[in-house]
């Protein structure tokens, strides 16, 4: 089963868990000091927010898979369309343990492909995705190298 992940920077955080806690109808399932996540069967989604670094609003979106051979079906299919993925092995974010493929869309979004398999106490470090350059994301007019996500 893939689950859709939805992680939003916030500038409150106990604000925005009374916001989510009414529209959804739920107590979030995890919550920190600068984090908390709703796992949602309807609709079937695992929501997070956080207190981070970045601009508040949508930080990046992401599907969780349930297996190691699930991210590697999607990391393969991003690499086959020609994507360039960024990759992590038993990384520690959003206080889990998990595997994870990066990319960006045509449109700079930032999505995340990954699997968990365990939680961890701290929320870890924040992922480095390469930010594309202009003449990256187009590439050349030639079209001799490959395009890349844009940044």
């Amino acid at each position: 089963m893939k689950r859709m992940h939805l992680h939003v920077s916030v500038p409150d955080l106990t604000q925005s868990i009374q916001f989510y806690e009414t529209l959804f109808g739920a107590a979030p399932v995890v919550v920190k000091d600068d984090y908390a996540k709703w796992m949602l069967d309807d609709p079937k989604v695992n929501f997070a927010i956080s207190e981070r670094v970045r601009s508040a609003g949508v930080d990046h979106i992401g599907i969780q898979v349930d297996s190691a051979e699930e991210l590697g079906e999607l990391a393969d299919r991003l690499k086959a369309a020609g994507a360039d993925t960024f990759d992590q092995e038993a990384t520690t974010c959003c206080y889990a343990k998990s595997d994870k493929s990066w990319v960006r869309d045509p449109a700079g979004v930032r999505w995340e492909t990954f699997f968990t398999f365990g939680e961890a106490t701290s929320y870890g470090e924040d992922e480095v995705l390469p930010e594309a350059s202009a003449a990256a994301c187009c590439g050349p007019a030639d079209g001799s190298a490959p395009k890349q996500a844009c940044g």
